[in-house]
């Protein structure tokens, strides 16, 4: 038995339906559009962002610029206005530091030749540093307390020691807090010796030097007694010159006691008891109450954002090597 039905007729085109080829052109137009208008979309945005990054770095160094080149004297506009005037003594003192040296000295010129100031207060808060530095500092301040014939007094925060303590010295009288650390007044030089280290682990230091004493501060060779002598008679001498500037910038009120210099230090009341501070108090009673002049100007000279920049990422390198060679000098901590 067959099947008589016959195939189904396809139905007839639509008039309005589009060629096969006509429709794949159409697609592609689209795609080309498509494609077209978002690489204008794109090119368009990288032009805004360009803009913009190009907006940002103007600013910046129009910042920079202002900040480079902006007056970094004292935060007054009328220097014949009676005020008291402040330097800080922060940190660490010594080269590269805000308490260096070359800052303070600047700072405390500043401070002393300028005609509205009663009087000079260094602000102190400090574990010490460099003694050559805080000799400096000291002789300054001896200087321009005598030129100017200003007084000048040491208000100490947390800590005065060692190198700060040489400075503070300086001063007409010293006031503290009563939880203040003072004193420490000694001279130090450390460092590490890994001989026996090496010679457990097998390993040969190979250190060639033109003289038999050039390396004696190698850490990994080791110190003959003469060396050791040597270097305790350096300390000894620079231990019996901050002694000597404490005795002549506090006179009298020093209170004989046997470990006055032996590198102790004490609570700012019991600093008071020896004679290493005057009495309690801050800046404000300072101002108020002794120089009679309570506006407070701060002459201290900081980096600004440009220098301490530049330091970062400019001489971090070198700073690190003369670090490296320093870290076997003197120091007052």
């Amino acid at each position: 038995m067959t099947d008589d039905t016959p195939p189904p007729t396809p139905a007839p085109p639509r008039p309005d339906a589009p060629a096969a080829s006509e429709r794949g052109a159409h697609w592609e137009r689209d795609t080309l559009e498509r494609l077209m208008f978002a690489t204008l979309k794109e090119q368009r945005q990288a032009r805004i962002w360009r803009s913009v990054i190009r907006v940002a770095w103007l600013a910046f160094f129009v910042a920079m610029a202002w900040i480079i080149f902006k007056n970094d004297g004292p935060s007054h506009t009328d220097k014949t206005m009676p005020h008291t005037a402040v330097v800080e003594i922060r940190g660490e003192i010594g080269p590269g530091q805000e308490a260096s040296a070359e800052f303070l000295l600047t700072s405390l010129r500043a401070a002393f030749e300028d005609e509205g100031s009663q009087g000079v207060v260094l602000l102190i808060n400090s574990p010490g540093g460099s003694p050559v530095h805080a000799g400096m500092i000291n002789d300054e301040i001896r200087r321009l307390r005598e030129k100017h014939k200003k007084p000048v007094y040491a208000v100490v925060e947390d800590s005065c020691a060692s190198a700060a303590y040489y400075i503070a010295a300086a001063t007409d009288r010293i006031f503290v807090d009563k939880a203040s650390i003072v004193g420490s007044i000694g001279v130090l030089m450390d460092g590490f010796g890994f001989v026996g280290l090496m010679d457990k682990l097998g390993v040969e230091r190979r250190l060639m030097t033109a003289g038999e004493n050039k390396g004696f501060l190698d850490p990994f060779s080791p110190q003959t007694p003469q060396q050791k002598a040597f270097a305790q008679s350096m300390l000894n001498q620079v231990h019996r010159q901050f002694i000597e500037v404490v005795k002549a910038g506090r006179g009298d009120r020093l209170k004989d006691t046997p470990e006055l210099f032996s590198g102790l230090f004490w609570t700012g009341q019991q600093a008071i008891d020896l004679g290493l501070a005057d009495q309690l108090g801050s800046i404000d009673l300072v101002a108020r109450d002794v120089i009679k002049a309570e506006e407070l100007v701060d002459y201290t000279r900081r980096d600004n954002v440009a220098e301490r920049l530049a330091k970062k990422f400019g001489a971090a390198m070198g700073e690190g090597a003369v670090r490296a060679i320093q870290a076997g000098g003197f120091q007052l901590r």
